[in-house]
């Protein structure tokens, strides 16, 4: 789950990670009242979404005098902001964040993150900041170090010290960015982040580490164990397929294909869509229902996928291992019947009880096209989306 700045930086002040002043305001009287509380004439207005590349798609402004900060906040907020990361749908920023500018010597990139090939939590570390760090790594990769650290949050000094040195922190600057950098991998670590990113962090002419901007995204498993961060979650930055199927706890991420997908196990559902794309098609979304989903679960999958209006065919690609396919032909065929499927609907499964599946499908009188294998089901599903497109 990912969280908006301003949350970002309330996490980071409490693990004493300095933030520079700030305000958050979702309408004309809280832009008052941050001008008043913040007691400045300058300041950035920045749009709060859950997607990076603000800046570049008109997303933050600068006012030089109250007045001005007034009417850019409201040229902000309602703000539709449509890049690379948001899709093409884009999402609604529906506050601003307010923050008098900071004078700026120095700018770095600093973030935790898993390194999923060695199975430990990682330091990147940059003095390329204020840029995507797939840029840096692209064009200067001598530019990024990369520092394991303990899965109890904790940086040898070492470490702390080959980072402040690569970074070219001396003296108190060095201290202080060693405590810095020993706070976001603690940060990282109790909070259960996937990612704890800042960019930039920067050093001002007064010679202060600050980070001026925040990305956090937590790991979903977590979130029980996080039940303030959980309270953040913001349905608005989502689509509406995406919020109904956190409402149902179901595993869905929309892509931009024509066949929806409606797979148990995210084995089967990955393999599905290389499948899919294999034989010219493209997958509309990744769906796991779960291995033991029952009928209602498969009437929600079947409900958020036809929330997309761009899916011009169903693949089911069900193995019934702890699931029972007569249970799934149930809930498919009630599931038909409710939402009234318009689509071309190719169903493939095997495992349990699966003659009864078939013959429940057969018999339900719907124009369901059966299939005995994944690659068959992929062919049909290509055809069917082709001529119903």
């Amino acid at each position: 789950m990912n969280i908006h700045e301003f949350q970002a930086k309330k996490l980071l002040v409490k693990y004493g990670i300095p933030v520079p002043p700030f305000a958050i305001a979702s309408n004309a009287e809280e832009v008052k009242a941050a001008i008043k509380e913040l007691k400045t004439d300058e300041a950035v207005v920045k749009v709060q979404i859950h997607a990076g590349g603000r800046g570049k798609a008109g997303g933050v402004k600068f006012a030089k005098s109250p007045e001005e900060i007034e009417r850019v906040s409201s040229e902000l907020i309602g703000m539709k902001i449509v890049n690379n990361q948001t899709g093409p749908l884009g999402v609604v920023a529906n506050s601003v964040l307010i923050a008098p500018p900071v004078s700026i010597k120095k700018e770095y990139y600093l973030a935790a993150t898993i390194d999923r090939s060695m199975g430990l939590p990682i330091l990147i570390a940059s003095q390329e900041g204020g840029m995507e760090i797939e840029e840096i790594a692209e064009t200067n990769p001598e530019r990024i170090l990369k520092v394991t650290f303990g899965i109890d949050g904790t940086v040898k000094r070492y470490h702390l010290q080959n980072i402040a040195k690569f970074m070219g922190w001396s003296g108190e600057l060095a201290k202080e960015g060693m405590r810095l950098v020993a706070n976001l991998a603690k940060a990282f670590i109790e909070t259960d982040a996937a990612l704890l990113e800042i960019n930039p962090l920067v050093v001002t002419e007064e010679g202060k580490l600050s980070a001026i901007d925040a990305k956090f995204t937590v790991d979903d498993n977590a979130l029980y164990r996080q039940p303030e961060i959980a309270g953040w979650y913001d349905p608005s930055q989502q689509t509406p397929n995406e919020v109904m199927a956190k409402e149902y706890d179901l595993a869905y991420i929309g892509l931009d294909g024509e066949i929806g997908c409606l797979v148990n196990g995210a084995g089967l559902a990955m393999a599905t869509m290389d499948i899919i794309h294999h034989y010219g098609g493209e997958p509309a979304n990744f769906l796991d229902v779960g291995g033991g989903a029952s009928k209602e679960v498969v009437a929600h999958g079947f409900k958020i996928i036809l929330l997309d209006p761009k899916v011009k065919a169903i693949f089911v690609n069900i193995f019934g291992g702890i699931m029972d396919c007569g249970v799934l032909a149930h809930g498919i065929v009630e599931a038909s019947k409710i939402d009234r499927v318009r689509v071309p609907l190719i169903v493939r499964m095997e495992g349990t009880n699966v003659d009864i599946g078939k013959k429940v499908l057969k018999e339900s009188g719907l124009n369901i096209i059966t299939v005995d294998t994944m690659a068959n089901g992929a062919i049909k599903a290509v055809e069917a989306a082709k001529e119903n497109g």
